[in-house]
């Protein structure tokens, strides 16, 4: 199930060119075309799904044992010190496709932590009941 509409089923389907690095049953890993350094990878499943919400529960596993599989190869491959796996849902998600970035790091490459400013809970009393809206969405409460 793929949607003629979208890129990176376009990619998936061979309609459109990329720089295919990964290929396995259910994903596709390939050079993100405007990347943070050479060598950041996106891994989209096969099937079109748009968020990590979306996607079956039985694919989650074979994408994210995909996923490891592309950051290890992205470190080796790249001669990097680590990676930066990440993944945004709807905001900031340039292509409503789910995917992965894969980023290859190294020692003072620039970026520093996580590309948003970060802040701290007010309190401890705060800090619980996000939790436990959490919780309670998860049925856990």
């Amino acid at each position: 199930m793929n949607d003629p509409d979208c890129i990176f089923c376009q990619i998936v389907t061979g309609q459109r060119p990329a720089h295919v690095v990964l290929e396995s049953a259910h994903a596709m890993g390939f050079l993100d075309a405007r990347p943070v350094f050479p060598g950041h990878s996106l891994l989209v499943p096969r099937e079109h799904h748009e968020t990590l919400g979306a996607l079956p529960a039985p694919r989650v596993g074979e994408l994210f044992a995909d996923a490891q599989r592309l950051a290890v190869a992205v470190e080796e491959g790249m001669d990097a010190d680590g990676t930066f796996v990440a993944m945004n849902n709807k905001i900031s998600q340039s292509v409503p496709h789910l995917h992965v970035h894969v980023v290859p790091r190294r020692r003072k490459d620039g970026l520093r932590g996580f590309f948003w400013p970060r802040q701290r809970y007010n309190n401890d009393e705060e800090m619980s009941a996000v939790a436990a809206r959490i919780r309670a969405a998860l049925g856990e409460d």
